[in-house]
């Protein structure tokens, strides 16, 4: 028997948010940050975008996949209606800064995966949660798949398989 999809309350979210950055900065970032194991696929990192309105720095923890040289994120807005801030800024100005754990921060450029790539993408992203599709419908717009590419000067070493 198929359980349905369903998200905690969006109070329970945004606290859980909060309380996550607030861990990040209190131990000077060691904690809250974390890179894919056989155990976990997925990792986590801290983008640092531009605000499409102050114009100042904004940060964000987001799940990723490694893919290549690039990662993968989803822009769902914790399952919630409405594109996450950091995609609406990322939209606005794609250059932005990812922050991988035990690793320099390096400015990265971010596109929306569009056909083939998406499809595989969010095929991979369906391997970590079966219910993503599920969660997905959740939302009454689609869920951009976001992939952050090394900026052409700071290119470096893959981080995991494509």
């Amino acid at each position: 028997m198929s359980r349905r999809a369903s998200v905690p309350p969006r109070w329970f979210v945004t606290t859980a948010w909060r309380m996550h950055r607030a861990l990040y900065r209190a131990s000077g970032g060691r904690s809250g940050l974390w890179t894919p194991s056989e155990k976990r696929p997925w990792g986590t990192l801290r983008l640092t975008t531009t605000g499409r309105r102050t114009g100042r720095e904004r940060a964000a923890i987001l799940g990723y996949l490694p893919d290549g040289e690039d990662v993968a994120v989803l822009a769902m807005n914790g399952w919630g209606e409405g594109e996450p801030a950091w995609w609406l800024n990322l939209r606005a100005t794609p250059a932005a800064t990812m922050h991988l754990p035990g690793r320099v921060p390096q400015p990265v450029l971010a596109r929306a995966a569009e056909a083939e790539e998406r499809d595989r993408l969010w095929a991979r992203w369906r391997t970590v949660e079966p219910n993503l599709d599920d969660y997905a419908a959740l939302r009454s717009t689609p869920t951009a798949v976001v992939v952050l590419t090394p900026a052409p000067s700071s290119r470096r070493p893959r981080i995991g398989p494509r």
